[in-house]
């Protein structure tokens, strides 16, 4: 199932209540976590008292977090763009856009069976 018939599934008739972007915001929210659980596992052992995140946020744009800094990255049609914050963006080559094709790969595999079997 894809991730939007998954959440057309969750939402049911949910259209016609008066609630339905607060609940729509919900259930966006609570598929993040549930793959940001499976994500963060992609990296080893996160330390007691660490906090680790990675998952697809949404089109082309890739969320790391790790004890307080975020990384987000926009996949664009001329590279994979990352931000620290602030609005500005590199490019990233070599062998970080190695490991962050391996990581968003690996991720793929892992998320889409599990959660949108």
């Amino acid at each position: 199932m894809s991730k939007s018939h998954l959440k057309q599934y969750l939402l049911g008739n949910l259209r016609r209540k008066p609630n339905i972007d607060a609940r729509r915001e919900a259930v966006e929210r609570d598929l993040i976590n549930a793959e940001s659980a499976l994500g963060r596992t992609l990296f080893g052992d996160v330390a007691p008292g660490h906090r680790r995140e990675f998952f697809y946020y949404k089109k082309n744009v890739w969320i790391w977090h790790e004890d307080g800094v975020t990384i987000r990255y926009e996949v664009r049609q001329n590279g994979v763009f990352k931000s620290t914050g602030g609005g500005r963006y590199e490019k990233i080559t070599g062998d970080e856009l190695e490991h962050f094709r391996a990581a968003a790969k690996a991720y793929l595999e892992l998320v889409k069976p599990r959660i949108y079997g």
